[in-house]
């Protein structure tokens, strides 16, 4: 059984989790993107206000982003989205 996302609902907001395969394919492309903008994983932890350890969880499909923080790292790769999700 292969689970592409989880929506979950709190306080009136929506926030969509990533889960497995997803969440690797995630963190292969976010990865790519930030080694081919020559951004280190201290570098992109510091602009995400966030420990560079998060980052390599996330590059290794062991963190599950919410879509504030996807949004946050696109924005700091200046890439979409979608372009993380792809």
């Amino acid at each position: 059984m292969e689970v592409l996302f989880v929506v979950l609902y709190y306080n009136n907001l929506c926030y969509t989790l990533i889960m497995k395969d997803d969440a690797k394919k995630l963190g292969e492309n976010l990865k790519k993107l930030r080694v081919k903008k020559d951004i280190s994983q201290i570098e992109l932890a510091r602009i995400l206000s966030v420990d560079r350890s998060f980052v390599s969880n996330v590059e290794n499909g062991k963190n599950n982003p919410t879509l504030s923080t996807l949004r946050k790292i696109a924005s700091a790769l200046g890439v979409s989205t979608s372009e993380l999700l792809k």
